[in-house]
């Protein structure tokens, strides 16, 4: 999510997630229910899903690469990844969904095998949970393709972080097939 060290890595990462939400805007809704109840199953890649579905006044299908997940050790802490191009069809755009009651100044972590990777900041909150969203650069195409778990953290209380796993396997070739 983000890449170097110090202050230049907060404002590049600060950039790619006021990017993103610039870049979002219209699609947010259409991708952030729960995972089963977002269009069509088209193909499945590894632990990876994409799904297909014409978002309300879009005259195209938007497809996203999908997976969800709960923390291992609280089943009702839960987290959607949807990785989708956006509206102009130039970039990706790396969304996660987290459930009410994370603590929103603390952002979203993410490690991939034990790299820390960096925050991104909360962008908004839905009946459904909390928004999470960044461009996805080369760099960070390559770590999640290189990778074979990622780990995001969210916060419920500033002492307390919750780490949920989440398998890469099919992340690859799901990513290459994402029209």
């Amino acid at each position: 999510m983000a890449h170097g060290s110090g202050p230049d890595r907060t404002a590049t990462f600060r950039r790619r997630v006021i990017a993103a939400a610039g870049l979002a805007g219209a699609g947010l809704m259409g991708m952030l229910a729960p995972a089963a109840a977002q269009g069509e199953l088209k193909t499945q890649y590894g632990d990876w899903q994409i799904r297909c579905d014409t978002p309300p006044g879009a005259q195209n299908q938007q497809c996203a690469l999908i997976q969800s997940v709960t923390a291992e050790d609280r089943q009702n802490v839960g987290l959607t990844v949807i990785v989708l191009k956006t509206a102009d069809g130039r970039d990706h755009i790396l969304r996660v969904l987290a459930p009410l009651g994370v603590l929103l100044p603390t952002g979203l972590g993410l490690k991939i095998d034990d790299k820390d990777i960096g925050r991104a900041q909360f962008i908004r909150c839905l009946p459904n949970g909390c928004v999470a969203e960044v461009i996805i650069d080369e760099e960070l195409v390559k770590t999640l393709e290189g990778g074979n778990l990622a780990t995001f953290i969210i916060f419920q209380t500033p002492e307390e972080g919750i780490g949920i796993p989440m398998s890469l396997g099919g992340f690859t070739e799901g990513y290459a097939a994402l029209p």
